[in-house]
């Protein structure tokens, strides 16, 4: 299926917009240039709290903002946003994550982690481990309640958030009922077909990924970690429900596709959506892209299900 029109002039009116690829920016210039994004999105759904938090972790603190729903929240969520690992921050991401508080009736906790190339492998993972394991033991005053922890994220953040379980898995200090990946980066392999594919060369393309990696993880021993690219991790059983979204027109749609087979090989249950016609960035352009409504429908009605049930 080609790209959908309103994705197709999205994508030609910011390639006409454009000084130089993304690829070729500065870390410092293209956060810039991504933080202008928020100014096209439009607010979100309404919620009945916004709570700014400061979660403090080794070397500093992060920023975070808690969204509760009207409703009495079934879970609380862990949202690392995506940008790999360079860009993005909560306020492009706020849109996002009122959406999903107010569709699946959870309490979404949006985290921003630091940032690569000042803060590389593992700062990053670090980081968003400290602040899950805050939150969770944070819950009763935040939220008056002991409720479901779920970790997620996009693109980078996903990866962030498989990097959690792993770690959640091997410490056992926290316990996390389900995990929300939307196209998450899960390895370093740059010649997967959907990477060289032509029709994928959108906003985030081959050449941007690379980039992104060389800030990241520029080391072969670092992207050899499972906690950088967890398709590598041998053994995914164990890992809690996750519910997947990658896009058809998107260079990491291979690599999400086989970490939600290896997680099904596994015995881990999955709830795997290819969004036809949508690619990498889709679901974070609240107001501007069809595309996003429905994936966020898909992810909240799964969200709700998912919490529904009682643990195992």
């Amino acid at each position: 299926m080609s790209l959908d029109i309103e994705t197709r002039a999205f994508v030609d009116t910011l390639a006409a917009a454009a000084t130089k690829p993304r690829h070729l920016l500065t870390p410092d210039e293209a956060r810039s240039a991504f933080a202008r994004i928020s100014t096209l999105l439009s607010a979100g759904a309404e919620v009945r709290a916004t709570v700014p938090l400061e979660i403090p972790v080794d070397g500093g603190t992060l920023r975070a903002r808690l969204f509760v729903p009207a409703e009495a929240p079934h879970a609380l969520l862990v949202y690392f946003h995506g940008g790999g690992w360079v860009v993005g921050g909560i306020d492009e991401f706020t849109p996002l994550c009122r959406e999903i508080a107010a569709g699946a009736g959870v309490a979404v906790a949006l985290v921003e982690y630091r940032k690569a190339p000042e803060h590389p492998f593992p700062g990053p993972v670090d980081d968003a481990w400290q602040a899950v394991r805050w939150l969770a033991a944070q819950q009763a005053a935040l939220l008056g309640a002991e409720l479901p922890l779920l970790v997620g994220g996009d693109s980078a953040g996903g990866n962030l958030a498989i990097a959690v379980t792993l770690l959640a898995r091997r410490e056992r200090t926290v316990s996390i009922a389900a995990q929300l990946l939307v196209y998450p980066v899960t390895d370093c392999d740059f010649d997967r077909p959907s990477y060289v594919a032509p029709d994928n060369q959108l906003l985030t393309t081959r050449d941007a990924m690379l980039a992104y990696w060389k800030h990241y993880a520029p080391a072969g021993s670092a992207r050899a970690s499972s906690l950088a690219a967890p398709l590598r991790e041998p053994d995914l059983s164990g890992l809690p429900e996750a519910i997947v979204v990658t896009a058809e027109h998107d260079v990491l749609r291979d690599e999400g596709e086989a970490y939600a087979l290896r997680l099904e090989q596994a015995g881990v249950r999955v709830h795997h959506l290819r969004a036809q016609g949508q690619m990498h960035g889709f679901l974070m352009m609240i107001g501007v892209l069809p595309g996003s409504r429905d994936g966020l429908r898909f992810i909240c009605d799964r969200l709700r299900s998912v919490t529904a049930r009682p643990a195992r």
